[in-house]
């Protein structure tokens, strides 16, 4: 059919197919395919609180932070109220 040429053509693509898909996806990955800023900063994310101090200041702002939006909510369920009624 194709011959002996044929058959090392095809073998020599079975072998480098997967090594240059191999060496063009794995070689200089950080600069090819980085999203810049995906991770944020350490400054950014969650720090838990170890001290008796943080623990009660944290607490206090999460406290502070449900009271303001529980206000905020009666306050737009006062208002949508209001223009149901005649």
């Amino acid at each position: 059919m194709g011959g002996p040429n044929l058959e090392v053509f095809k073998f020599g693509m079975y072998i480098m197919f997967p090594i240059a898909w191999m060496y063009y996806f794995g070689t200089n990955l950080e600069n090819r395919f980085s999203v810049p800023d995906f991770w944020p900063k350490p400054e950014n994310t969650h720090r838990i609180p170890f001290e008796k101090e943080e623990r009660q200041t944290e607490l206090e702002r999460l406290k502070q932070k449900r009271l303001e939006r529980r206000a905020k909510r009666s306050e737009l369920e006062r208002e949508g109220k209001g223009e149901d009624e005649p």
